[in-house]
């Protein structure tokens, strides 16, 4: 009897919370993915990207400001990531949200820092092997730009996926009471 009791007190707490009151979850975990995971990739690349900058100019200086390419492009991956986490904070409204669109604002913002994680890997492997590249054959600036915009395509993708998914949160059926 006392196993029943407790199993009753259970399903009534469990009762009591409902899709709407852990929907939000999701949201916010979108929102802090987004920006974390695609900071993180601009954090790589750009202090991977930093120390193939200083290690070629103890050699060439003169070529330090031209290297910094790398470094701006990292940057950009952390601006997507901000620019997601802004759209999917603003779409999260108590009271109307559901799980669908927690797990669209989930996905949106996995897709947007995950993607952002993988080209600053890309950028900093890239930049660093480039400006030292660079400094000893100045004909191989043009390709590095040229791979360096590749990598950072990946994350636009990323960007341009996470924005599709972030508005099809809202277009879901209606919350239950």
């Amino acid at each position: 009897p006392a196993l029943t009791f407790e199993s009753q007190n259970l399903s009534a707490a469990m009762a009591e919370v409902s899709n709407q009151d852990t929907a939000p979850f999701f949201g916010f975990m979108g929102a802090a993915s987004a920006l974390v995971f695609a900071c993180m990739g601009a954090a790589y690349g750009t202090a991977k990207s930093g120390v193939g900058i200083s290690s070629m100019g103890v050699m060439r200086p003169e070529l330090v400001m031209k290297s910094i390419v790398p470094v701006v492009m990292a940057g950009v991956l952390g601006i997507y990531g901000l620019i997601i986490a802004v759209i999917i904070s603003t779409g999260v409204n108590p009271g109307t949200y559901t799980l669908f669109d927690g797990f669209a604002h989930l996905a949106s913002g996995l897709s947007c820092g995950l993607a952002g994680l993988a080209a600053g890997m890309a950028i900093g492997i890239v930049g660093d092997a480039g400006v030292r590249a660079n400094a000893q054959q100045p004909k191989l600036f043009v390709g590095m730009i040229l791979i360096l915009i590749f990598a950072e395509a990946l994350a636009l993708y990323g960007l341009i996926v996470g924005i599709i998914l972030s508005s099809k949160a809202g277009t879901g059926a209606e919350p239950t009471p």
